[in-house]
């Protein structure tokens, strides 16, 4: 069974709940803050595979507590809560399940989400990959007002659609050139504002993963859209990260 890390500042909702867990075959590790649970995952007291954390606790808590848990580990993370949970706490967490609830129903959700999820497979956008870099939005704010940074981004998902149609054109006439020009200039807008997955997707495509595996032709031939090997899933990925862009965007730069 995946171990679990269970994090929650009330001592009775953490204790039945690492009971729950222990008799159904779960080993748990459980923190009662923020801050203990990322120093367990630090110190690698614990390797868990999932992570239960509660919405609101003092200290080290909500967004920020997924993202110092996402920097140590690859678990899954779920929030649990008695109330609603913020909006950009779901947004970045991988599920939630309102308490009270009844014991099979955790075993249920953590059940669930393994079979139905599994592991990642490729091609695809890690969940745990990093959508931006802190450092260049940290100094972005320095520079400029949040506005003038909002701006940026907004321009970046904007662009990002009109490339993405760029590239179902250049796809379906076969224009490799074309694709591998976008690609490029993607890379390029993701890099500057440090837009991490739309830099990394805009790379991949400038270095030929959108062309027929059977040649790299860098002549215009014209071939379906649906030889093009990868060209669906990469153009999905394309689409979800401006999605997670502007995701990052609603919960940094709240009205």
């Amino acid at each position: 069974m995946p171990a679990v890390l269970l994090i929650d500042d009330d001592m009775v909702s953490r204790e039945v709940m690492a009971t729950v867990l222990t008799m159904s075959g779960y080993p748990v590790d459980t923190a009662a803050d923020g801050d203990r649970a990322v120093a367990l995952l630090q110190e690698k007291s614990c390797a868990p595979e999932l992570i239960l954390m509660d919405a609101q606790m003092p200290g080290l808590s909500g967004v920020e507590l997924i993202r110092q848990l996402r920097r140590h580990s690859g678990a899954r993370l779920f929030v649990i809560s008695a109330s609603d949970a913020p909006a950009d706490v779901l947004a970045e967490a991988d599920g939630f399940l309102q308490k009270p609830f009844a014991p099979e129903a955790l075993t249920t959700l953590l059940e669930s989400k393994m079979v139905r999820e599994g592991p990642k497979a490729a091609p695809g956008l890690d969940p745990h990959e990093a959508i931006v870099n802190r450092e260049t939005l940290a100094q972005l704010r320095e520079m400029m007002p949040d506005a003038a940074v909002k701006q940026i981004y907004e321009a970046i998902i904007a662009d990002l659609g009109r490339r993405i149609a760029g590239l179902e054109a250049a796809i379906a006439s076969g224009d490799w050139p074309e694709t591998r020009r976008l690609g490029h200039a993607i890379k390029g807008g993701g890099l500057m504002a440090g837009a991490v997955q739309v830099a990394r997707l805009g790379e991949k495509v400038e270095s030929g993963a959108l062309e027929p595996q059977r040649g790299r032709e860098r002549t215009k031939v014209t071939i379906p859209v649906n030889q093009s090997d990868n060209s669906s899933s990469i153009l999905a990925d394309l689409r979800a990260a401006g999605v997670n862009l502007q995701r990052m965007l609603d919960a940094e730069f709240k009205a």
